[in-house]
């Protein structure tokens, strides 16, 4: 504990892992522990997800496109993201949340607010549950995080990116706009980079400028709603509580081609892989959905969905990838050239509470269960250790980019052979 640490009033945690998906890929390859590591898929598209905090020092930042990083940063580690791995990852790192309070807002896989104040009693102060979730996650997951202590939701946030890597900042209640004030207007939640070049014309460059500026004045530059906000932030006022996990809306997964494709066979292809990453997400979340959505983007940037509703919910990859494929079919797009295709499915209810109707000569359970005994064996060898055979790569892959030395490609799948 932080040692004078005023945390009284400070229910609020914001806990944030420190460069995600890098520090997992470090974990699971300690030799990296002092290199740039950058997680990122590989081919010209491709952009940064992941880079460790040696990487950043040269200068690159997540969302950045991966040319520019390796022109940045030459001599970085460049992995492909394992996506798989990571939701796993991050699921126990929310179980370790839940396990001081049912308070749990994720924002990310990677991050959350929590209020801790029905925990205080059984554990101890705030500080004390940051200390100890931060112990846990290190010591169960092998990755570290920062806390952000605070009395509402925004000032957590930012004391969590103020101590980052590996840190612990409380902000005291009384402590609020001493903290706050100096920061530059650009920490506000709302102020992106049109509206702080506003702010700057304005002469308004920290949130104490923004403070001491009359609310008028900043509802007549920014707008009443825009004006009010950013005032409110200024003074360190957010009352939004934490509101726990709702339940998603939607499961579902996509693929920027390397180079555009116009080839039928391997757009199915694709949309297999991509239907079992997203039934597998179903079957991870407990849930089955109705709807199943197609997203195709030509190369010319045009975007269309199609959709349809299935006669059973599901969670059955073989039954998205028969409809999906259904879908592309339909849009009439025959040899017009893809820049993206994507998998989404909706309508999602438990699937303890969906009834399957069992169809007469048939056993609709069949592929459920070899799913599901495949989900077993992923979890146990990775998720390449049983796969369908049309996603065995061959000499079409090129298409998809090269696969990288280490032997996978940009979906985290190995290139090793079955």
């Amino acid at each position: 504990m932080p040692a004078g640490a005023d945390d009284a009033g400070c229910h609020i945690l914001h806990v944030d892992m420190d460069a995600f998906y890098a520090s997992v890929e470090i974990r699971d390859r300690p030799e990296l522990a002092a290199a740039p590591v950058v997680v990122g898929a590989s081919g010209g598209r491709g952009v940064v997800l992941s880079a460790s905090y040696p990487a950043r020092a040269f200068g690159v930042r997540s969302a950045m496109p991966v040319t520019r990083a390796r022109r940045l940063c030459p001599q970085a580690v460049f992995i492909p993201p394992r996506h798989d791995i990571y939701a796993a990852v991050s699921r126990e790192v929310m179980a370790i949340f839940r396990s001081f309070t049912p308070q749990v807002e994720p924002l990310a896989l990677d991050e959350a607010f929590l209020d801790v104040s029905g925990a205080l009693r059984r554990v101890g102060p705030p500080v004390a549950i940051a200390t100890l979730i931060r112990e846990q996650v290190a010591e169960q997951q092998g990755i570290t995080c920062s806390v952000g202590v605070a009395t509402s939701k925004f000032v957590a946030k930012i004391a969590s990116a103020g101590c980052k890597p590996d840190g612990l900042l409380v902000v005291p209640s009384g402590g609020v706009l001493a903290f706050l004030h100096p920061l530059p207007v650009s920490a506000l939640w709302g102020v992106g980079e049109r509206t702080g070049q506003l702010l700057a014309r304005l002469g308004l460059r920290t949130i104490g400028d923004i403070a001491g500026t009359p609310l008028a004045s900043l509802q007549r530059e920014l707008g009443v709603a825009h004006g009010s906000h950013l005032s409110a932030l200024a003074w360190g006022r957010d009352e939004r509580s934490v509101v726990p996990h709702v339940p998603e809306k939607s499961i579902g997964a996509e693929e920027t081609f390397a180079s555009d494709i116009d080839d039928p066979g391997l757009i199915r292809r694709e949309l297999l892989r991509l239907s079992e990453r997203t039934a597998r997400g179903l079957r991870s979340s407990g849930c089955v959905a109705r709807t199943v959505v197609v997203k195709l983007r030509l190369a010319n940037f045009t975007t269309m969905t199609r959709s349809r509703t299935l006669a059973e919910p599901t969670d059955v990859a073989r039954t998205i990838h028969e409809t999906a494929c259904a879908l592309y079919e339909g849009a009439g797009l025959d040899r017009a050239r893809l820049r993206l295709v994507g998998v989404r499915v909706t309508g999602l209810v438990p699937a303890a509470d969906a009834a399957t109707q069992l169809m007469l000569g048939e056993r609709p359970t069949a592929w459920r269960e070899a799913e599901r005994a495949v989900d077993k064996i992923a979890r146990r060898f990775g998720t390449d250790a049983v796969r369908p055979a049309a996603l065995v790569p061959d000499e079409h892959d090129r298409l998809r980019g090269q696969p990288p030395p280490d032997g996978r490609d940009g979906s985290g799948r190995s290139w090793a052979g079955i």
